[in-house]
């Protein structure tokens, strides 16, 4: 007998697929597409039509932090770029002292309403990072708060640890680069506090040789690759991060066609973030056609964050993904499904609808699943269930 039996729905599994009309699920589990719609169940839903779709996963974010940067705001209104600001003492660095200023529970209670609002789109996975601790005890707290955060809601958060977000004020790069990894990264897989390490490579953060170091380091501690590259300039980061076994490369504004055929080559997932393109008005657009001639799989995530991209809707990233980027409908819904459970190494787990799967997926009241892509603003799932419960 099933737990839950869902009948007289539309169940998406893909683009140009007939959606199937019932949904069972066992132990949290899917355990049926398709099935009688009189298959013995403990509780019956009659979905009167309405689409079942995956649960979304925000699969890159930086969405635990404390205070905001709204001055910086107002200075990029006036033209200040991302770079000058973080030269002038700004950007990461300002939500650094932040960070170290809070409790493990003021970041927890300052971030719940971000998750929140997510979850109402129907997210049920959402990745946060660390990055703004840039020491060992402030890291480790971040990691913490954001381990704590599934306790309150019904969400899988997974942690990245990305020490090497940022050189805090007053040390040498090459200095801080060695205590992420002789001091931070040991201690954070002693814990168990992130599945993934990340690393901002860029002219104002990290090269080419941190970048292989920290990988080198992260997988003798079992900790996947993943990375932020070619935001604002092209140094080889994605090149050499898709070699070394990234599960993705993120922003790829200056992504060449060498960059992509690495990608490919090595299976990385290439994770779009309009909504950072979008606020720091960046004119620089990743090469989506290039990522669809070698068949590099796109996610799209919110890059939600206090500096960058303070948008705390995936609804709005996909919308951006469509209008800024180009992305087709069947891309969009890939991009917060399948391919962003792909780069936080999730597959055949979450992001999908599929016997064997959680149980992650809402019911909406809309006349397509490609409507999500359409309207801005004034979207929600009627119902959300994570791991088969209604949340």
């Amino acid at each position: 007998m099933h737990d839950l039996l869902i009948r007289n729905a539309r169940v998406y599994t893909g683009a140009g697929e007939s959606p199937a009309a019932t949904l069972a699920v066992e132990k949290g589990r899917i355990a049926a597409l398709g099935g009688p719609a009189d298959a013995p169940a403990k509780e019956t839903l009659d979905a009167g039509g309405q689409w079942i779709l995956p649960g979304f996963v925000d699969c890159h974010t930086h969405a635990l932090y404390a205070g905001d940067r709204m001055a910086e705001h107002l200075l990029k209104q006036q033209g200040a770029g991302y770079a000058d600001i973080a030269k002038a003492g700004g950007g990461i660095v300002s939500t650094v002292k932040a960070v170290r200023a809070a409790s493990e529970s003021q970041l927890v209670e300052e971030t719940l309403p971000r998750l929140e609002a997510l979850a109402a789109e129907g997210v049920t996975a959402v990745e946060i990072k660390s990055g703004y601790g840039l020491d060992t005890a402030n890291e480790l707290k971040m990691l913490r708060a954001i381990k704590r955060l599934s306790k309150h809601l019904p969400m899988e958060v997974t942690a990245t640890f990305i020490g090497a977000h940022a050189v805090p004020a007053g040390m040498a790069r090459g200095d801080y680069l060695r205590q992420v990894l002789d001091e931070m990264l040991p201690a954070v897989a002693e814990e168990e506090l992130a599945n993934c390490v990340d690393i901002f490579v860029e002219h104002i953060a990290f090269d080419l040789g941190d970048l292989k170091r920290l990988a080198e380091r992260a997988g003798r501690w079992g900790l996947k690759l993943r990375t932020h590259t070619d935001q604002l300039s092209n140094l080889g980061g994605t090149r050499l991060a898709a070699e070394l076994g990234a599960l993705s490369c993120d922003h790829l504004e200056y992504s060449q066609e060498s960059d992509v055929a690495a990608m490919a080559k090595h299976g990385t997932v290439a994770v779009l973030l309009p909504a950072a393109f979008y606020f720091l008005k960046e004119t620089k657009k990743p090469p989506v056609e290039l990522f669809r001639n070698h068949k590099v799989p796109m996610a799209v995530a919110t890059d939600l964050n206090p500096g960058s991209a303070p948008v705390a809707s995936l609804l709005t990233a996909m919308h951006m993904a469509g209008i800024l980027f180009g992305l087709s409908p069947a891309e969009i819904l890939d991009g917060v499904t399948r391919h962003a459970a792909r780069a936080l190494g999730r597959e055949g787990k979450i992001g999908a609808l599929a016997p064997g799967l959680e149980a992650d997926f809402c019911l909406w009241d809309v006349a397509a699943p490609e409507f999500l892509g359409y309207q801005l603003g004034g979207l929600k799932p009627r119902q959300r269930f994570f791991k088969g419960k209604r949340a």
